[in-house]
């Protein structure tokens, strides 16, 4: 059971309004990943909603990637170890960045809520940030997708059938 989570939550961006009780459904779904994962000790994340621009230019400084993209995982661990924060004893996870502009064109894509697809986005960032990887896809992909629908039935936020784009 992890002992302490800090979740930065910082809004960079002024193109979505960001709904009320979106911060503490991120809490939430940090908390319970690092719950699914058996996490020991306190963490530390930090998460921020940007634009697509903003975004895009991250991809491209960091990814070699010019174009926007749903979320970046900035992990500060490897292999299970990560920097402490001298201050206050905890683990530092990593970031976390989502544009809320792919997120709200991604959950009417899907057919579902925003606070759906931001959840569904923090839990597969908050995988990567203990670890995970799907980037070769196979049996790690599968794993990743079985670890965030876990995430998202503990928060009550089962999926609604499809993750196809569902037709006008």
């Amino acid at each position: 059971m992890p002992d302490k989570i800090k979740v930065i939550i910082t809004n960079n961006q002024k193109d979505v309004k960001i709904p009320t009780g979106i911060r503490m459904l991120v809490r939430r779904c940090c908390h319970a990943a690092l719950v699914l994962e058996n996490f020991e000790g306190s963490a530390e994340i930090s998460v921020s909603f940007v634009n697509d621009e903003q975004i895009r230019e991250l991809n491209k400084k960091y990814r070699n990637i010019d174009s926007s993209t749903d979320v970046l995982s900035f992990p500060l661990g490897e292999n299970g170890n990560y920097d402490v924060n001298p201050d206050t004893g905890a683990k530092i996870l990593g970031d976390i960045v989502i544009s809320m502009q792919h997120a709200v064109a991604q959950a009417a894509e899907f057919g579902h809520s925003l606070q759906r697809e931001v959840a569904y986005l923090t839990a597969h960032s908050m995988l990567h940030l203990l670890g995970y990887d799907h980037e070769e896809g196979g049996l790690q992909k599968i794993r990743m997708r079985e670890k965030e629908e876990a995430i998202l039935i503990r928060l009550g936020l089962p999926r609604n059938g499809s993750y196809y784009p569902v037709d006008e």
